[in-house]
């Protein structure tokens, strides 16, 4: 389903790249509880947080959406802004040694992915470039 289509979409859950970013994150989830005891409260948490708040913003910022448009493409920005981030805790957990070199690659590529994704939904629905206000 293409997230360019408002109509396309009945809930939250139908959005493409709400699918992606859920998958992902599940995957980093599961592997940030394989991190050293000593992070599993600092960049294990982290990575759980932020990667779970994309799918968060989406959700929230989709049931705000029948209220107000530019609410809606506020939350579509705090979202890309978590994946963003995601990329740098991607990148950090592989300096240290947490993920391989596949692993890292899957989250950045697969971040990337989402942002690129998150600014074309923007776009969409702001009739826009990806600042335009909604």
């Amino acid at each position: 389903m293409s997230d360019v289509r408002k109509s396309s979409a009945l809930g939250f859950e139908d959005l493409e790249v709400f699918q992606r970013a859920y998958r992902l994150s599940l995957a980093v989830h599961k592997v940030s509880l394989g991190f050293p005891s000593i992070e599993q409260w600092a960049l294990g948490d982290q990575v759980r947080r932020a990667s779970k708040s994309i799918c968060a913003n989406l959700a929230e910022g989709f049931g705000k959406q029948a209220y107000s448009r530019r609410e809606f493409g506020r939350f579509i920005t705090m979202a890309a802004g978590s994946a963003d981030e995601m990329r740098v805790w991607a990148r950090y957990c592989h300096d240290l040694g947490y993920v391989d070199a596949t692993t890292w690659q899957r989250w950045r590529d697969g971040y990337q992915e989402i942002a690129k994704m998150l600014a074309g939904l923007h776009r969409s629905f702001s009739g826009g470039t990806p600042s335009s206000d909604i």
